[in-house]
């Protein structure tokens, strides 16, 4: 069994629905990951089969450990392998600080980074069978600024970074290089959930220094070159794809 095998997280929509095509036709047979939207999780099985490679559609709440070892045991029994690991899968409660409440951060920590790390342990048992692969993760500059509403999601993406460093470390050994990239704010459906939407895309399109706003594909195409041999020398950093929103006061 030759043929590389990626995983991504949350990939029904979005950023991880733009991920799992882009590399569908980059060559690998895709793991699509869904907590709930399965229609739309089989509509992107159909669109990368349609690129001439092989799907499979896995409903688990990463969140969850026992589903994510779960998830993992249906990969290892559909494909045998695993190369590449796209931790994108996201959620969290959006309210002041002052009003969260206990459930609201077990959720987002849970989803945000609990399930890097135990995503990354399986994932890691399958990679070393081959010699090794690629894990990148999706954050946002909500982990190292303020953004209004944004504080469970926005810790839990400074976790993310920061196990994105001690896993870059450990897993060096088991020729596993480990990454992330942080987006400025991308008009994706999960905006839409955003009460200051509005004002934060006003923000990206009026400030970004590079003259507009992030697009999905700006993401992605970053998500690629960390997953090439050419930037194998790159280990645990959080590369910044904002326009140079983050540069300024």
């Amino acid at each position: 069994m030759t043929q590389k095998v990626a995983l991504i997280t949350g990939s029904s929509r979005g950023i991880g629905k733009a991920a799992a095509i882009r590399l569908a036709k980059e060559g690998y047979d895709i793991v699509i990951n869904y907590a709930r939207s399965k229609t739309a999780a089989l509509e992107t099985a159909q669109q990368i089969e349609a690129l001439g490679r092989k799907a499979l559609v896995v409903k688990a709440n990463v969140g969850d450990v026992s589903k994510i070892k779960a998830m993992f045991e249906q990969i290892e029994a559909g494909f045998g392998r695993l190369d590449v690991f796209v931790n994108n899968a996201a959620s969290g409660v959006l309210r002041p600080a002052m009003e969260l409440e206990e459930s609201h951060w077990d959720w987002t920590m849970n989803v945000n980074s609990k399930a890097l790390l135990f995503c990354a342990q399986e994932a890691a048992k399958l990679m070393e069978r081959n010699g090794g692969g690629k894990i990148v993760s999706i954050s946002s500059l909500g982990s190292i600024r303020y953004l209004e509403n944004y504080t469970t999601v926005g810790v839990s993406k400074a976790a993310l970074e920061a196990l994105t460093r001690y896993l870059a470390v450990e897993l060096a050994r088991k020729n596993i290089v480990v990454n992330a990239v942080s987006g400025g704010a991308v008009d994706t459906e999960a905006l839409t959930h955003f009460p200051n939407r509005e004002e934060l895309l006003a923000e990206a399109r009026e400030k970004t220094p590079a003259g507009r706003m992030v697009e999905i594909d700006d993401i992605i195409n970053a998500v690629l070159f960390l997953l090439k041999d050419e930037s194998s020398m790159i280990r645990g950093q959080t590369i910044i794809v904002d326009g140079g929103i983050s540069l300024l006061v």
